[in-house]
C-alpha cells in the first residue's frame, strides 16, 4: 500500500488476531479522524480468519499492513508497531475499541501547548462491562497530570487506546514488557512516568469493551503480572510505606480469594507490617483466619465505606 513521500506526524498501531468482523469499524475510526496527518499501522498478529481481504479493501494511503507469522500476542504486535512507526506521536488504537472523530485533534493540539517534557497525552474513556458502564479515570483521582509517578504506581488509569505518547518515550523509557502476562500498557507507563510528565484530557474520546475469556487463567495472568511489577519497580514502591503495603494487599487479596489462603495471607500480614496503622488491612487480615466468606464479606464492606481497597 502507498505511503506518505514525508513523515506522519502521528502513527496509529492497531494490533489485532481473528478481529475480521470488527477491525473494519475500527479501522474507520482511526481514517475518519478531524486530524488528517497520520499512518495507520494494523499488525495482524498471526490471524486465520480473513482479516487480510478486509484490511485490503480500504482504499487509503495511509494504511500499512504487517504479518506476524505467528500469534505473539498483542505486546509484541504493537512493539512491531513502534519498530516501524514514522510519526512524532504513536497512538494506540485496539480492533474492538471506539474512538471520537475528535480525538486525535484534541490530543495533538494538547501536545503543541504543554511543556517539552510531556511524554503522553490521554484521554478519559467509557468502559462498557457486561450491563456496567465506567468512567475512566475516576473523578476521585485527584493528579491525572503532571509528574503522575506517585498515583500511576498506585493502580493505573490511563487505558493504552486514550493514549498518545511522545515517540522519544519508547527510546528512552523502553517499549511494552513482553514478559509480563497481563497490565503490560500499566508497567510501560509507570516507566514513562517516572522522566516524563502527563496531560489529561477529562473528558471520554473512547469507548472500551472488556470481554472477559477464561477467567481463571485471566486471574492466574493477573496475580503473575501484579507480582512481577513488585519485584520490577520494587525500589520506586519501597520509598513510600503507603504505596509498597497496598501492593502486598493487593496481591494477597487476589491469591486469598482465588483459593491460595496460605500465601494470600502472607502478603497481606505483610502489608499490616509495613503499614501497621491501617485498621482496614488488620480488618482482613483478622477476616482471612475465619475463612473466604468471612474474608469476602469483610473485602465488600471496605469497598462499599472506604472505596480504598
Amino acid at each position: 500500500m502507498q505511503m506518505h513521500e514525508r513523515s506522519p506526524t502521528v502513527s496509529v498501531i492497531l494490533p489485532t488476531y481473528n478481529r475480521a468482523h470488527v477491525i473494519g469499524r475500527a479501522i474507520q475510526d482511526v481514517l475518519e479522524q478531524t486530524y488528517r496527518d497520520l499512518e495507520l499501522i494494523i499488525v495482524d498478529d498471526g490471524s486465520t480468519d480473513n482479516t487480510e481481504e478486509i484490511v485490503s479493501k480500504m482504499d487509503d494511503g495511509r494504511i500499512r499492513y504487517i504479518q506476524h507469522e505467528k500469534n505473539r500476542g498483542a505486546n509484541a504486535a504493537r512493539n512491531t508497531g513502534i519498530a516501524i512507526a514514522k510519526g512524532e506521536y504513536i497512538a494506540f488504537q485496539d480492533s474492538d475499541d471506539e474512538w471520537l472523530p475528535e480525538k486525535l485533534e484534541k490530543q495533538i493540539y494538547v501536545f503543541k501547548k504543554a511543556p517539552k517534557n510531556t511524554g503522553v497525552v490521554y484521554t478519559g474513556f467509557w468502559r462498557f462491562e457486561g450491563n456496567q458502564k465506567r468512567y475512566i479515570p475516576s473523578p476521585k483521582i485527584k493528579q491525572k497530570e503532571g509528574n503522575i509517578c506517585n498515583k500511576i504506581l498506585h493502580s493505573n488509569f490511563i487505558g493504552t487506546p486514550t493514549a498518545v505518547v511522545k515517540r522519544e518515550c519508547f527510546e528512552k523509557a523502553g517499549i511494552f514488557d513482553e514478559n509480563l502476562p497481563r497490565l503490560q500498557d500499566w508497567e510501560l507507563f509507570i516507566r514513562i512516568s517516572k522522566c516524563y510528565l502527563f496531560k489529561c484530557i477529562d473528558e471520554p474520546l473512547v469507548i472500551s469493551y472488556f470481554t472477559p475469556r477464561s477467567i481463571s487463567a485471566n486471574q492466574e495472568a493477573l496475580i503473575s503480572a501484579h507480582l512481577y511489577i513488585l519485584k520490577k519497580h520494587y525500589d520506586n514502591l519501597k520509598a513510600d510505606n503507603k504505596l509498597l503495603a497496598y501492593h502486598h494487599f493487593n496481591i494477597g487479596n487476589l491469591l486469598y480469594l482465588s483459593g491460595n489462603f496460605n500465601r494470600g495471607k502472607t502478603f497481606l500480614r505483610k502489608a499490616l507490617r509495613i503499614d501497621p496503622l491501617n485498621f482496614k488491612y488488620l480488618g482482613v487480615v483478622l477476616a482471612s483466619m475465619l475463612g473466604k466468606d468471612v474474608y469476602r464479606y469483610a473485602t465488600e464492606f471496605y469497598k462499599k465505606k472506604f472505596s480504598a481497597i
